[in-house]
């Protein structure tokens, strides 16, 4: 199981938000260093670490149970992580979320199972856990949250199958997405991904 650990950076008294996932073998410190690169001047920034440096053992098509307990600890530590910044006096509405791989997947699958109003989303090459997606798991109403999904076609650990139907769901729940396909881009974050990112998601 996880043990919560948090980096903290940015504006401590920052007026916004800005959870930020790391991917597989990386870490926090890693993920926050991304940030030089976005408009995020008046955000606080919290990068929550995973113990072994991996939020969950298996594929993110492994059926669910294959990545537990560890998925369901690594999705209650992004919940608290929202609650930290809640009782930081930052509103949902100025929350942010931003994720590459596996931290992607992590992203996705959290805003998907708690829809609301947040200031909006990034997912850097990730989409929906599991071997199939489970809508049953997935409630709430996003009411226009701006969001930004880049991936590279191919892409060794996403299938851009899995990206587009990430797509549909959360624009049925209410998300207003961008989506962005590269080809043959690699397993990376790309200038253009980030711009864009800025653009949709940070020009507020």
């Amino acid at each position: 199981m996880h043990q919560i650990q948090i980096l903290k950076a940015g504006k401590t008294n920052g007026s916004k938000a800005l959870i930020l996932l790391h991917g597989r073998g990386a870490s926090a410190q890693d993920i926050v260093s991304l940030t030089t690169h976005l408009k995020v001047d008046d955000f606080a920034f919290y990068a929550p670490q995973a113990t072994g440096n991996s939020w969950y053992p298996n594929s993110f098509l492994a059926k669910p149970q294959e990545n537990e307990p560890w998925l369901s600890s690594a999705l209650d530590i992004v919940r608290q992580v929202v609650e930290q910044a809640q009782k930081n006096g930052i509103t949902k509405d100025n929350i942010y979320f931003l994720g590459f791989s596996q931290g992607a997947c992590l992203t996705a699958e959290f805003i998907a199972r708690n829809a609301s109003k947040y200031g909006g989303a990034v997912i850097f090459t990730g989409g929906l856990i599991g071997d199939q997606i489970y809508p049953e798991n997935y409630s709430g109403n996003f009411e226009g949250t701006p969001v930004f999904i880049g991936t590279s076609n191919p892409d060794f650990h996403v299938p851009v199958e899995r990206v587009y139907a990430t797509t549909n769901i959360l624009k049925e729940m209410g998300a207003e997405v961008t989506e962005k396909v590269y080809d043959n881009m690699g397993h990376t974050i790309s200038m253009d991904e980030i711009d864009l990112a800025n653009k949709h998601i940070f020009a507020s």
